[in-house]
């Protein structure tokens, strides 16, 4: 009998973001020799020398949601856990303890976050919390009902939803995706009786959250004081360090609106960083070609937002 696995059906977007994927990992692995053992699957995951983080691949990320779900389907699954826990994208859930890790795994799911979507409402209760992976949430103010401003922005350094470990159930702001990826979703309820058996990730959720606070305090201290060009330099590298990409799919509308501008104020600002090298502005979509440069062209926030939290 036949031990050969059974085969799938797999959609035409599988295959496209498949191809897609496998053409990004030969753009971002510089050694031929790991580029081989990971288009052969002999390696789980991969450094991103850009941002130090491990990079895991689509094989292991199967296998690690299937240790999820409790339906593992391979021997080495503990070791792809081991693997994802060393490795994992998301920096506050890497930085506690393996016990209490695998006690928040249990009630996880894997989901997609898209660009567009409204994960909270200001006073909206929040019924999830979520830790993005590679995906990126902005934090809006919303101004007499319709006028937003960005007073944050989370990636895979923390999470959102933090003001549950505070005590506080509703949101105070407009949670909207901005960058399409993988995040890791837990009820609120869940993550609250698991906050009060683990004090790592207790003390990690209450550092991020302080964190996040300065950074709120600093966006709004450029806001007012800083130029739009500076401003536009510094929002683009705070999404670099959130993505493991140095393209984003950016409208000069959307970005008007982060920036709290008028939209031809962001299409000076954009042509001045491409004139400069230091960006590309192509069909919806902006390319950092020189991030040393862009940090040049930045104000000062964005080294005292990272002092702040390189500190922390």
């Amino acid at each position: 009998m036949s031990s050969a696995p059974r085969l799938t059906a797999r959609s035409e977007s599988d295959l496209r973001a498949e191809a897609a994927f496998r053409e990004w990992l030969r753009r971002l692995v510089k050694g031929s020799a790991e580029l081989r053992a990971a288009e052969a699957g002999q390696i789980d995951a991969i450094m991103d020398a850009a941002t130090g983080s491990a990079i895991l691949l689509p094989e292991a990320r199967a296998a690690l949601q299937r240790e999820i779900v409790g339906r593992p389907k391979r021997r080495n699954a503990r070791r792809i856990m081991a693997v994802a826990r060393a490795g994992t994208p998301n920096h506050l859930l890497a930085d506690i303890p393996t016990r209490e890790y695998e006690a928040l795994l249990a009630g996880v799911e894997v989901v997609t976050l898209r660009y567009g979507e409204v994960l909270y409402e200001p006073g909206e209760r929040m019924r999830h919390v979520y830790f993005p992976s590679d995906s990126l949430v902005s934090l809006l103010m919303v101004i007499d009902g319709r006028r937003t401003l960005e007073v944050g922005l989370v990636g895979r350094e923390g999470m959102v939803g933090a003001r549950l470990a505070l005590g506080i159930a509703a949101s105070s702001t407009r949670a909207l995706v901005q960058g399409t990826g993988t995040a890791l979703r837990i009820s609120a309820a869940r993550f609250l009786r698991e906050l009060k058996s683990a004090p790592a990730l207790r003390r990690a959720v209450l550092l991020f959250t302080d964190a996040l606070a300065n950074q709120v305090a600093q966006t709004a201290t450029c806001n007012r004081f800083h130029l739009i060009e500076e401003r536009l330099a510094r929002w683009l590298l705070m999404s670099r360090e959130r993505l493991p990409s140095n393209e984003f799919y950016l409208t000069h509308e959307f970005l008007a609106d982060m920036l709290g501008v008028r939209r031809v104020s962001v299409t000076v600002a954009a042509g001045e960083l491409q004139r400069r090298g230091l960006i590309r502005c192509r069909r919806g979509t902006i390319t950092i070609l020189d991030q040393r440069g862009l940090e040049a062209a930045s104000c000062s926030c964005y080294g005292d937002v990272r002092l702040a939290r390189a500190v922390v």
